[in-house]
């Protein structure tokens, strides 16, 4: 079989808790049979306008305020048995992820009204950072994977929809804001036209098999691509667990209006809508801090998924991988 270059991507966990303890949000990653660099060119979730030869027109939209986020029940089994290795590899000092992609919690019914695509076994292998470091500088992302779980299910928490289609326009929709239909089910994730199915925001039933609790420290959810853990909500804090909260707020006044723009109050409807305030919060612009952890007693800079926005990070503290084979 071919071996398939995917773009960025990391890990999501598996055990049991009570989710509903905390107040959820939320936030897509294509493959194929080829090199395909998934950052620039994956394709919007809904059917597939254009032909070969690039990425296909991207869907028109004029919503310019948020809508209700209507998640799908996760109700369905997936169809696959969960299948994740995880392994460490000190000679190479990397840490390799091989995974089917698969959950092992319940899922929505896909395809559904606001997604197409019906959810496929992959097999991927990670090669990731085993001691990574931190930049002076952060490296954002448009699109694309930011980490895998520990389960081996991707967090890819942007979507492939801009105002007007304009990918240009730099109005390009938050996944969780409500204000376009992505199909969304309760763990805030939907499937890729290869069938990928991947975290947009807070990861619910892989919380539960984590056994998360408010109040609690965060177990491992999984790795970023630049090799760093992500944990989520609560770390340590100066005066024990404490829940961390991100740097990021709604930007004030109106949206400019002029040709091509959308107008309209800065609500949350696009990321543009956001602004990071240095030390607003308990996170950095990468959403995450040097912290202790249990499974770095010593500490170690890691990521954490928030309540609110960004929930799952948009920039990287080191420098991510390329990307992933794919058979």
């Amino acid at each position: 079989m071919k071996k398939l270059i995917v773009a960025a991507l990391l890990l999501a966990g598996c055990q049991q808790a009570t989710w509903s303890d905390v107040d959820t949000k939320a936030m897509e990653l294509a493959s194929g049979g080829k090199t395909v660099e998934v950052q620039d060119r994956r394709p919007p979730p809904g059917p597939r306008p254009g032909g070969p030869g690039g990425p296909p027109p991207a869907r028109k939209h004029t919503e310019t305020s948020k809508g209700e986020l209507k998640l799908v029940k996760a109700d369905q089994e997936p169809g696959f048995e969960n299948e994740v290795k995880i392994e460490v590899n000190d000679k190479e000092k990397l840490r390799i992820i091989t995974c089917n992609s698969i959950p092992k919690h319940k899922v929505g019914k896909f395809p559904n009204a606001g997604n197409p695509n019906r959810i496929e076994k992959q097999s991927i292998t990670w090669k990731l950072p085993l001691n990574p470091k931190q930049n002076d500088d952060a490296t954002a992302f448009d699109l694309g994977t930011f980490g895998v779980g520990v389960n081996g299910v991707i967090f890819d928490p942007q979507a492939a929809e801009w105002y007007l289609g304009d990918r240009d326009s730099g109005w390009q929709y938050d996944a969780l804001g409500g204000a376009v239909t992505l199909g969304l089910d309760e763990n805030y994730a939907h499937v890729q036209p290869n069938g990928l199915y991947h975290y947009h925001g807070l990861p619910g039933g892989l919380l539960e098999n984590l056994e998360f609790t408010k109040g609690k420290h965060s177990p491992l959810v999984g790795y970023a691509l630049d090799g760093f853990p992500i944990y989520a909500v609560y770390g340590n804090g100066e005066k024990g667990v404490q829940e961390f909260k991100s740097s990021y707020r709604l930007k004030k006044g109106k949206r400019p209006d002029g040709k091509g723009e959308p107008g309209g109050k800065y609500d949350g409807t696009f990321l543009a809508d956001y602004e990071y305030v240095k030390d607003l919060g308990d996170l950095d612009e990468c959403n995450g801090k040097f912290v202790k952890t249990p499974e770095y007693p010593d500490g170690t800079y890691a990521y954490f998924l928030t309540k609110e926005f960004p929930v799952v990070p948009r920039k990287f503290k080191g420098t991510p991988v390329k990307g992933a084979i794919k058979k």
